[in-house]
């Protein structure tokens, strides 16, 4: 199994994937796929991958399982978890080359068995540099890269239910950040979405929203409020007390809030 730091995971999860390291120059587009499937109907998606480098690049593509850590760390595993659902997945191919400046729309079929109860499937599509890179100091080593794209696939009747569960102010970097406990009361992993209104101890009203992290079924996970930063500015920092309200979202369902944030 590889692991992940919290910074890496921005990449697997989060955000545009992308890598531009030695030996390793590409971007991937979407950042993670969430989808609907039926039971016994294969469903076809199509990933774009961008050689960015000015050589060939070569590339190993194949699946993996993946955890969500408590710390927000994202754990890929070769190994097939209990309940993976990898099985059903078929990839166009396991390595390809890239010319330098060039695209290569990859595909990949998801195709759950006739049959299938209603139920979640989560996997990863990893995408591998071949071609690790030298790199001089004082030792020599080779440097190489992948991104994990992560995909949500919702099959039969799944939604996700949140809930705020408790509130918390939490140090991060010696800085109070506010921070949310959110539990996941459903069948699909969620995410909350919006903004709400915040004012400080001095007085300043700002807009906050929530951290982009998928919660997962059964999980409890502690997501950050954070200040809109205005067009071309730096987000503000804020004094504690923080009092936050309004209504957050997750899909259809909304999410009162109204609470004080301590230093």
């Amino acid at each position: 199994m590889t692991r992940l730091l919290p910074t890496a995971l921005i990449a697997a999860v989060l955000l545009p994937a992308t890598a531009l390291a030695q030996g390793f120059a590409a971007y991937i587009s979407p950042p993670r796929f969430e989808v609907q499937v039926k039971p016994g109907e294969p469903l076809r998606q199509v990933l774009e991958i961008q050689h960015v480098g000015r050589t060939k690049g070569n590339y190993r593509i194949y699946t993996n399982d993946w955890t969500l850590g408590a710390d927000n760390a994202v754990t890929f595993s070769n190994e097939l978890s209990a309940d993976s659902c990898r099985p059903w997945v078929a990839i166009e191919r396991r390595e390809l080359a890239i010319e330098p400046g060039a695209r290569y729309r990859y595909r990949f079929e998801i195709s759950p068995p006739a049959g299938t109860p209603p139920r979640e499937c989560r996997f990863a599509i990893m995408v591998e540099g071949l071609d690790p890179a030298q790199v001089q100091g004082n030792i020599s080593f080779p440097v190489g890269g992948r991104i994990g794209v992560i995909v949500y696939a919702a099959i039969g009747n799944v939604a996700p239910q949140l809930a705020i569960a408790g509130t918390e102010t939490v140090q991060v970097g010696g800085k109070p950040v506010a921070v949310l406990r959110i539990s996941n009361h459903g069948s699909a992993t969620g995410r909350l979405e919006g903004f709400i209104d915040g004012t400080d101890a001095a007085g300043l009203r700002v807009e906050l929203s929530p951290a982009d992290l998928p919660v997962l079924p059964g999980e409890t996970r502690r997501i950050a409020l954070s200040p809109v930063a205005p067009e071309g500015k730096p987000a503000p920092e804020l004094r504690f007390p923080l009092r936050a309200k309004g209504n957050l979202e997750s899909g259809k369902a909304r999410l009162p809030l109204d609470v004080s944030f301590a230093p």
